[in-house]
């Protein structure tokens, strides 16, 4: 990922307990070798765990920001990780779909992962675009009006979106592409 900048750039991740363990922490790898800030963001006001599947309780990690008092105009760009527990919490909190919201209204760059699009369907995110997903996703995202294609990372008007951990280095590389772009590095 060396081959990307956004020296400074303050990126959040919105999590809460039960995020896919690697598609929390790689893309916070990604985001810090890019010289950026990752700031996670989370209803949880101190600590969330991390889960490796859908079963196995994996790490804990210290919120930055709670997300009440987060403010999008902070961050120059937002992840969204997945893990069934962590997507399906944050699709209906009211908190996190405003946050969301806010970013795709700036057109600040935008990802999610694996189950994180789930919160996309419920603001209305993906009518008109192309994304990839958990499979399991597809009749959730295809009725909100997307296209849903099986490819490891795509890109579709700031959007980009990618199925599982194993598609990690394609994802980080296509969202620190797209914020490098939009700050200017």
């Amino acid at each position: 990922m060396s081959d990307v900048s956004i020296p400074g750039t303050k990126i959040a991740l919105l999590t809460t307990k039960g995020v896919e363990q690697p598609e929390l922490t790689e893309p916070i790898a990604a985001i810090k070798d890019a010289s950026g800030t990752p700031v996670i963001v989370s209803p949880e006001e101190t600590q969330i765990q991390a889960m490796k599947g859908d079963w196995e309780h994996a790490d804990y990690f210290d919120v930055d920001v709670h997300l009440p008092s987060a403010n999008p105009e902070d961050y120059a760009g937002l992840i969204l990780p997945g893990g069934t527990l962590n997507a399906d919490t944050l699709r209906i909190d009211e908190d996190a779909q405003k946050f969301v919201k806010a970013f795709f209204d700036a057109g600040k760059p935008v990802a999610a992962i694996c189950h994180g699009p789930w919160i996309l369907t419920e603001i209305g995110a993906v009518s008109g675009r192309t994304v990839t997903s958990y499979p399991s996703l597809k009749t959730d995202l295809t009725n909100a009006g997307a296209t849903w294609i099986d490819d490891a990372a795509v890109v579709s008007d700031g959007l980009v979106t990618s199925r599982n951990p194993k598609d990690l280095d394609d994802f980080n590389r296509a969202f620190l592409t797209l914020v490098a772009e939009a700050v200017g590095s």
